[in-house]
């Protein structure tokens, strides 16, 4: 035999050899999968990296993609979905279709309990599948890992992605928290025009009033207050780009004689300072339970007698408690990020000496502000890859279709609470209509 028909011969044994073992791979995959969806009636099917359909129906609304073997292998061998997340950063996972729906499934596995006999079963099925080091741990690394809560390096963190990422899906006024709307239908550049206005009159804002707007964000409110209701604000964050983009769009406006912003800290402000009016709308998510007391006593202490606080944040059900969605957005979204029940955020308000005026629940409007969020980052997703790359996109997809179908289902929360000092003449209307005239 020549040499030539010998290299030709280990050739067809090794493409035989490789074709045996992916076939191989393949099927346990299947049979892998099948005994996990045992029991699982959702709207998610999931398709194999041969094209092969190993669970549910071609005209599911949510298809999951895997590429690979390994995350399947991983899922098994670890039971950790953050792994899962990650192989979807890196593309090893694709989700077709609407993700939301893949919250179900999540929240299946989640309860989903697994016999010692079944516990067997998958591992042995599991360890068929080849095991190949995930392209995310080289993409990824270095997010994450803040211990300082408030920082300006987590929240640079988030917020320093770009001004023109934020651009390509948030409204024309730049709003990064929950819209106000007035009905499903309503524009989200509408519903988040009707939160600022709403903020304002919820605060009663008169003419020549101090408004302190801790975590301004990109201005958008505090130029609302200064242009429609007259105030002096003083708005503080500590992102870069947000300064500097509040700064500009105050003196287009011209309003930067009636508005300032800083790069502070709340901590760093002035304790001898005071305003007439205060408001926090998404910042206080950042600050973490164990430091309710010092922010809300900052707070009551900058307030001038007779004044108003507006806190606008995120709640839970639960608390925040160490499960694999949570360690998630701590790694990758919000780094020192930590939500309480809307019970322990009014008890720490009551403990700094404010009295409750008034709390409403935006639950709803925040699940439809996320949806409006996900469209526009979708049907903006060639822009989105080319300015911040495909790893962050994914990200922010995950990551706010997650939220808005928690917001759906009530895990997660949002309240306006609006309070002043305890023990003085009632501050406000003895009826809520001047809000809504």
């Amino acid at each position: 035999m020549s040499h030539s028909s010998s290299s030709n011969l280990t050739r067809d044994y090794r493409r035989h050899d490789g074709a045996v073992a992916a076939d191989a791979a393949t099927r346990a995959a299947q049979e892998l999968l099948r005994q996990v969806f045992s029991g699982y009636r959702g709207n998610v099917s999931v398709r194999l990296w041969d094209g092969r359909l190993a669970v549910g129906r071609s005209d599911a609304p949510c298809t999951l993609v895997v590429n690979r073997p390994q995350p399947l292998r991983d899922l098994v061998l670890h039971r950790n979905l953050l792994d899962l997340a990650e192989a979807h950063l890196a593309g090893e996972v694709e989700v077709e279709g609407n993700l939301e729906s893949l919250f179900d499934l999540i929240e299946f596995f989640e309860e989903r309990h697994f016999s010692l006999s079944e516990r067997l079963y998958l591992f042995r099925q599991a360890l068929k599948l080849p095991a190949h080091e995930g392209a995310w741990h080289h993409l990824l690394t270095g997010r994450g890992n803040h211990r300082n809560r408030n920082t300006r390096a987590s929240i640079s963190h988030h917020y320093d992605v770009g001004n023109d990422f934020y651009r390509l899906w948030l409204d024309p006024e730049m709003v990064y928290s929950c819209a106000y709307f007035a009905h499903p239908e309503q524009t989200l550049a509408h519903a988040q025009r009707d939160k600022l206005d709403i903020i304002c009159r919820k605060l009663r804002l008169e003419p020549g009033q101090r408004l302190l707007d801790i975590g301004c964000g990109w201005g958008a409110l505090a130029l609302w207050a200064a242009g429609h209701y007259g105030v002096r604000v003083h708005g503080i964050t500590l992102s870069e780009q947000q300064y500097r983009y509040a700064c500009e769009r105050a003196r287009q406006m011209g309003l930067d004689s009636q508005v300032s912003f800083e790069l502070r800290d709340y901590r760093d402000l002035d304790k001898a300072d005071r305003y007439e009016r205060i408001v926090s709308v998404g910042m206080f998510e950042h600050i973490g339970v164990r430091s309710f007391p010092e922010y809300f006593g900052i707070i009551a202490g900058l307030l001038a007698p007779g004044g108003l606080f507006l806190n606008h944040g995120i709640t839970n059900d639960v608390g925040w408690q160490p499960n694999d969605m949570r360690r998630f957005i701590n790694k990758y979204i919000f780094p020192d990020g930590e939500l309480a029940r809307v019970s322990t955020v009014i008890t720490s308000m009551e403990d700094a000496g404010f009295e409750i005026l008034d709390a409403e629940s935006l639950r709803p409007h925040y699940a439809m502000t996320l949806r409006r969020w996900v469209q526009a980052l979708e049907a903006n997703r060639e822009a989105v890859i080319k300015l911040v790359g495909e790893a962050t996109y994914r990200l922010w997809r995950l990551y706010m279709s997650g939220s808005a179908y928690y917001f759906d289902r009530g895990n997660t929360g949002i309240y306006q609470i609006l309070a002043a000092s305890r023990y003085q003449p009632w501050p406000a209307p003895l009826r809520r209509s001047d809000l809504y005239n």
